[in-house]
């Protein structure tokens, strides 16, 4: 095995260090404890979901999909989270968020570099079935833990009700996964509603 020139890894070394800004970089969700969730707190759970869900899905290989899971937010180490209803007013946020992905993949070895961004880019797409899974599972690991965060009092749960059904509602497990946590959504969005009535009218 020859040696990894010093130049190298150096690079994959800056790379790294950078990366780690997804662990700082807060989400809209909060954890069951109401603290703000980190995107790479979003991306381990993505990733186990994945991981345990692989087997319903036969024709899907494991390895590019953990890929696809572990860059699709990359290049928020750069630019932060936008959150969901916020992209849905943009109109979506995939051309600031690629060009943070390349400024984060600058350090890395040409073909490395590529070859995350071809993930991710993947993913963007969405054609392939290892990039649809990828979606589906990203819209349901962030509906889960809307449903189980202590997140503020003015939270907008009912938005999750129609989120990402385009990545979910064709696939019967993807659905069946899904029905639990829109029965639960509805049930915290109704907790809320009556908690802000008595807040308005506390008599």
């Amino acid at each position: 095995m020859s040696a990894v020139p010093a130049a190298e890894l150096s690079g994959i070394l800056d790379f790294l260090r950078a990366a780690e800004a997804l662990k700082t970089a807060p989400r809209s969700g909060h954890t069951s404890a109401g603290e703000r969730e980190s995107v790479a707190e979003h991306t381990w759970r993505l990733c186990l979901m994945a991981l345990v869900l692989h087997p319903h899905f036969p024709g899907v290989d494991l390895g590019r999909l953990l890929g696809i899971c572990v860059v699709h937010d990359l290049g928020e180490a750069v630019g932060g989270d936008v959150p969901a209803p916020e992209q849905a007013a943009r109109g979506g946020k995939g051309g600031d968020e690629r060009a943070d992905l390349l400024a984060l993949a600058a350090p890395l070895p040409p073909a490395r570099r590529d070859a995350l961004v071809a993930l991710w880019d993947e993913y963007e797409a969405g054609a392939t079935p290892e990039a649809r899974l990828a979606k589906g599972l990203d819209k349901l690991e962030t509906i889960l833990q809307h449903t189980q965060g202590r997140n503020p009092p003015d939270f907008d749960y009912r938005f999750n009700l129609g989120y990402g059904r385009a990545w979910t509602d064709g696939d019967p497990v993807l659905a069946a996964l899904r029905a639990p946590l829109d029965d639960a959504t509805a049930r915290r969005a109704r907790a809320a509603a009556v908690e802000a009535d008595v807040e308005a009218d506390p008599t």
